[in-house]
């Protein structure tokens, strides 16, 4: 469902003159949009997942001690202390949608992103090719979705893994903005593969990862793709009183 809309959404376009633009031109479904659509998307599905197979402290907490007994049998003084797995238990709850709300923004934005691509080279889609780099932001009301998913994280119970969720979800879309501003300022300097690659490979700790999320909400805009012709491809008459079409 999730790649199914990306799909449609990747082929809406309209008039250009109808928002302000030149002429003659057709003007593209914001990329920025399509990834707030995105986020919104994988939020939803974690939420119903959720409470479809009863995810809570209860069922992390017996993996967690499953797996700390499995550790304990192998070498009984890697036991830990009660006090340690309660803490343990209750981050990961909470940690668990986060990462996988932000981390499946991101497989499915690249899915998108080189099927985007291969479209294009084999000339099925009108849609012309994005600089990535310049317009991959996230739109300007996502900052107020992620803030109140912070918000909401720390209410804990239901509503705070809710939130969580929600501020994986959109903590990967200002991710996926932070790189892409990465890739932009590193674009022609001799510093930009070894610096692109140390910037990857520092995803994999916390505190990096964080600043590029404060980057991506640092620069939040709408860059619309145009391209030569002012009706957009496959429209009929029936279609053009929607926006988007």
């Amino acid at each position: 469902m999730p790649a199914g809309w990306l799909s449609h959404l990747g082929n809406l376009a309209r008039p250009a003159s109808e928002i302000g633009g030149p002429d003659g031109l057709t003007a593209w479904y914001p990329l920025s949009d399509i990834l707030i659509h995105l986020c919104a998307v994988i939020t939803v599905a974690l939420i119903i997942l959720g409470i479809v197979a009863g995810y809570g402290p209860n069922a992390t907490g017996q993996l967690i001690d499953a797996f700390v007994e499995a550790l304990t049998m192998q070498n009984p003084e890697l036991a830990s202390d009660a006090a340690l797995i309660a803490q343990f238990k209750s981050m990961f709850v909470v940690m668990l949608p986060i990462v996988q709300g932000a981390t499946s923004v991101i497989l499915l934005f690249v899915a998108y992103h080189f099927a985007t691509r291969i479209v294009i080279s084999s000339g099925l889609t009108s849609r012309p090719r994005e600089d990535v780099a310049k317009s991959l932001r996230m739109h300007r009301n996502a900052i107020f979705v992620f803030l109140g998913a912070l918000v909401a994280t720390f209410f804990g119970g239901t509503i705070g893994l809710m939130g969580a969720a929600c501020l994986g979800a959109f903590g990967g879309g200002f991710l996926l903005a932070g790189l892409a501003r990465m890739h932009l300022a590193a674009r022609g300097k001799s510093w930009g593969v070894p610096v692109t690659i140390l910037s990857y490979l520092s995803l994999i700790f916390t505190f990096p990862a964080l600043i590029f999320v404060v980057m991506g909400l640092l620069d939040t805009r709408r860059a619309i793709a145009l391209s030569p012709g002012a009706t957009p491809p496959d429209n009929d008459d029936n279609e053009r009183n929607n926006p988007w079409t």
